[in-house]
């Protein structure tokens, strides 16, 4: 069969590509083609454009690339029906992904959509586009079943590839190998993940920097993104010499931290399986103005997946103009000092763990897809 993925940002080249290489593994036939990253290549997807050209993030820079967006359509659509494809599968990334499925619709291409689009945080009326064009939601989030049932919408949970990608990392090696092998000075590490957007990292670094600095015994250790050019950590990182910037090792820095600061998104729910204790960060773009309209019109009460999946304040969250270097100093004293409250963090974690339940989210994703479609596996 033949199958038109989109990811349109790192985290969903990421599931994608472990969702792809399931597929070619039950499906000996299948042909893919898409929009994505190198990862998603690396599986067997022939990539058709890199999200690197897609994941503008906020309003302003969406209002900026208005044109290259509009191009982003154009190709997409055009290669999809040069593609023809047995299905469309969607992965996360709705403000574009749910026009492309309309579109697939109107053309007679089923549409499948792997990790929903976040309505319960805000936009529920895209409840409305994805009932009329989405064939097959698979779900990633446990209480995601729920919320749709409420809204006469059956999903598939599948599981989180979360857990499969991070049970599937070499095990944790002794601290000393760690800062040997990485060239690192002989001291405790706070991890610094200010996310995967060029937007995000330049809001969010700086004040992890300047938060980590206060704390002369321990090393801070930036983990960069992948899509992001190096010069961006370099400007960045310009005035704190002592900061350390790692490459494709966010995995082995959260296991070696006494704690991270991150960006909200999946690496929250990372940190969270590795029990690496978190401060989660976020700073919508356009400052006060977006995050009056957020407050207004966002109903939710957390934003990270370990708050929202254990329904409590599990680990602090630091949004918007409480995301300040006071405050992230503040919690980071408390994690680095308070034995008793870095234990009930990983308390919370244990409890995380058992909700996420068994590992295989992807080959069970891949399975149902296959079945849905009529194939054999």
């Amino acid at each position: 069969m033949k199958y038109y993925f989109i990811a349109g940002e790192a985290s969903g080249d990421l599931h994608a590509s472990n969702l792809i290489a399931e597929i070619v593994r039950q499906d000996k036939g299948a042909e893919l083609r898409g929009f994505g990253g190198e990862r998603m290549e690396k599986a067997g997807m022939q990539l058709t454009r890199h999200y690197r050209e897609m994941a503008f993030m906020g309003f302003l820079p969406v209002l900026m690339n208005l044109k290259k967006i509009k191009q982003n359509f154009k190709t997409c659509e055009e290669d999809l029906l040069d593609f023809q494809p047995d299905v469309l599968v969607l992965v996360d990334y709705p403000g574009f992904n749910l026009r492309m499925a309309e579109f697939a619709k109107k053309h007679g291409i089923r549409v499948f959509y792997y990790i929903s689009p976040k309505i319960w945080i805000w936009k529920k009326h895209r409840i409305k586009k994805i009932k009329a064009f989405v064939d097959e939601m698979f779900t990633i989030l446990p209480f995601e079943t729920e919320f749709y049932k409420e809204l006469d919408y059956e999903v598939n949970y599948v599981g989180n590839p979360v857990l499969d990608e991070v049970m599937s990392k070499p095990p944790k090696v002794d601290f000393q190998s760690f800062v040997k092998e990485n060239h690192l000075p002989d001291q405790p590490i706070i991890a610094l993940l200010p996310g995967s957007r060029l937007q995000e990292i330049k809001s969010l670094l700086p004040p992890m920097l300047e938060a980590a600095a206060a704390f002369s015994n321990y090393q801070a250790v930036v983990t960069a993104a992948p899509n992001i050019d190096q010069s961006v950590y370099e400007r960045l990182l310009a005035d704190y010499p002592a900061a350390r910037l790692l490459h494709n090792k966010s995995y082995e820095v959260m296991q070696q931290a006494e704690v991270a600061v991150l960006a909200s998104g999946t690496v929250s729910l990372e940190a969270g399986i590795l029990r690496c204790p978190q401060i989660v960060c976020y700073r919508m773009d356009g400052g006060a103005l977006f995050y009056w309209l957020g407050k207004h019109f966002v109903k939710i009460v957390w934003v990270s997946l370990v708050n929202l999946i254990l329904r409590r304040t599990a680990v602090k969250e630091l949004l918007q103009h409480n995301c300040t270097v006071k405050n992230i100093r503040q919690e980071l004293s408390l994690i680095l000092n308070d034995a008793t409250y870095k234990k009930q963090i990983r308390e919370s974690y244990d409890e995380l763990r058992q909700q996420l339940g068994e590992p295989g989210a992807s080959a069970r994703a891949a399975s149902a897809m296959i079945e849905k479609l009529g194939g054999k596996n």
